[in-house]
């Protein structure tokens, strides 16, 4: 057994910033701080400016992603021609209005047409455009272009629910509401083909 000793001599956090973005963040950061009538010097507030400035880079990091590569980088030909779903995918994003959260999962689905690609690159997808300055309607129509452009399957299914802090926290406070956007191309769009998705993400079949 590791002792609490040794555990703190192993342990090496990595983290990678722009040094100069960091910066800018701080000084802007220390400034918000005390506009709104707090001490920045204090004890508690002396370090929020420089965690604040990387953790909005960690969480806008979508920016710097390319979701096609993404999918490219695990692209296969496969005979398979039938629904490939992963649903309940974590999503965390920005609101672009009020910078809260929102928060939720996502559901993708599409119909291969020649290509298939590895399941984690569709969560990975999500990411890339979840972790950016964002509203839930647009979030979901990237990821369905996304993945219809790269894989040119014969059609695309994307289903996201999402609580946003915006509503919970500020204005209207609702605590339980839940936004759901959905987004469908090619066989998708015919009825018989968005019930059987919509059946599927709706049933436990753990």
């Amino acid at each position: 057994m590791l002792t609490a000793e040794l555990t703190d001599v192993s342990y090496k956090k990595t983290e990678h910033y722009d040094e100069a973005t960091t910066a800018k963040l701080i000084e802007n950061y220390r400034t918000a701080i005390e506009q709104l009538g707090e001490d920045p010097e204090r004890e508690g507030l002396i370090k929020t400016p420089e965690r604040v400035a990387k953790a909005m880079q960690y969480m806008t990091q979508g920016y710097d992603m390319d979701a096609k590569a993404i999918l490219n980088s695990a692209k296969f030909q496969e005979s398979y021609s039938e629904m490939v779903i992963v649903k309940d995918i974590e999503l965390y994003s920005m609101c672009e209005h009020h910078m809260l959260p929102f928060f939720g999962k996502a559901h993708i689905a599409y119909i291969p047409n020649g290509y298939i690609t590895g399941l984690s690159k569709l969560a990975r997808v999500v990411d890339c455009f979840s972790r950016r300055m964002q509203v839930q309607e647009r979030l979901t129509h990237q990821i369905l272009d996304a993945i219809q452009e790269t894989l040119n399957p014969l059609g695309v299914a994307v289903v996201i629910e999402a609580k946003h802090l915006c509503m919970m926290m500020r204005g209207v406070q609702k605590q339980n509401s839940i936004t759901t956007t959905s987004a469908f191309s090619g066989q998708f769009e015919k009825n018989e083909t968005r019930s059987e998705f919509l059946r599927l993400i709706s049933a436990d079949l753990h």
